[in-house]
């Protein structure tokens, strides 16, 4: 089930209202946090079983991450911009999986939601990913609340797994299973979609790690603004912090803008230009590059660089009229 996005707002923290809705399998699970429960099985010492009280009862946490769909895992290179920032609190996973004991032989964590449904040519299928054990345990956090309120239905009430470095296919919604297992799961989730080839690589890998990527927020795409000084500003991410974002205005050079740093979480950082626009229609991008090295490209890939068109007016008029 796809919806689409409203304009993201212009602010650090995206008010839950406006946080964008993906789901693959149809119908969103409807629970009761009374009769909730998540399972811990496979490869423990302990197997478990933890109703929403019990999960509750833990070390609990919170952090702010930019949270991000990766698009249609059937066109991995086409952009989405589907994108928020958000406050996340739960429980570490590292807590839930210290209560189960993993077994010397586990390698892999499976998430398993509750919803299941028909998607690309299969039928009755679940909601599977996995990560390896040490990185899911050092990041994964249980989280039953967003932005101070408890989680809403479509967004995985009451317990969703969040990644904070990943991509949202990784932050499994309605969590209700999680297996340690000695290998990968092959399923459609994990081994046939949400798979790329990164560039100078040949081998296709799991989508994990968000890329380096920016978004234009001010002035809006499409709209009229008045000619001269203007604020041209958004945000940019990464799986770590931005190092540099620069802005195009036509076929002028890039500019660096002002940028600011990371704070603690994985949150976006906003970045601005002051330009001053000649009257008449523009085309504006930005372009941002990341500690690890990476830069937008230019074109042809899920995250090139975003652009948005404005029209700058005269005395409330568009020019040449």
């Amino acid at each position: 089930m796809f919806r689409t996005d409203p304009e993201t707002p212009d602010v650090f923290r995206t008010p839950v209202d406006e946080v964008f809705v993906r789901s693959h399998l149809g119908r969103h699970p409807q629970f009761d946090p009374a009769g909730w429960t998540l399972t811990v099985e496979g490869l423990v010492e302990r197997p478990l079983r933890l109703d929403f009280r019990d999960l509750r009862g833990l070390p609990q946490t919170g952090f702010t991450a930019v949270h991000e769909c990766f698009g249609n895992p059937r066109h991995p290179t086409v952009p989405t911009r589907a994108v928020t920032n958000l406050e996340w609190a739960g429980v570490p996973l590292a807590e839930v999986l210290a209560l189960a004991g993993p077994r010397p032989e586990a390698r892999h964590v499976w998430l398993e939601g509750a919803d299941r449904g028909d998607f690309a040519g299969e039928s009755d299928v679940s909601y599977l990913k996995d990560l390896p054990l040490e990185e899911a345990r050092a990041e994964v956090v249980l989280a039953h609340t967003m932005n101070g309120e408890p989680l809403r239905p479509d967004h995985g009430h009451p317990v969703r797994a969040v990644a904070p470095r990943m991509f949202g296919t990784n932050s499994v919604k309605w969590l209700t299973r999680i297996v340690l297992a000695a290998e990968r799961p092959e399923h459609l989730f994990t081994t046939r979609l949400y798979t790329r080839v990164l560039p100078g690589e040949s081998e296709s890998r799991p989508v994990r790690e968000k890329d380096v990527s920016s978004k234009l927020l001010t002035p809006g795409d499409g709209r009229s603004v008045p000619a001269g000084d203007c604020e041209l500003a958004g945000y940019a991410w990464s799986s770590t912090e931005v190092t540099a974002v620069e802005v195009a205005v036509d076929d002028a050079d890039w500019q660096p803008a002002e940028l600011d740093r990371r704070g603690p979480g994985f949150g976006w950082q906003r970045f601005r230009l002051r330009h001053d626009l000649a009257p008449g229609p523009h085309r504006i991008r930005c372009r941002a590059t990341d500690s690890a090295g990476r830069v937008q490209p230019l074109t042809g890939d899920r995250n090139a660089v975003h652009e948005i068109r404005v029209t700058a007016e005269v005395s409330g008029r568009p020019a040449g009229r």
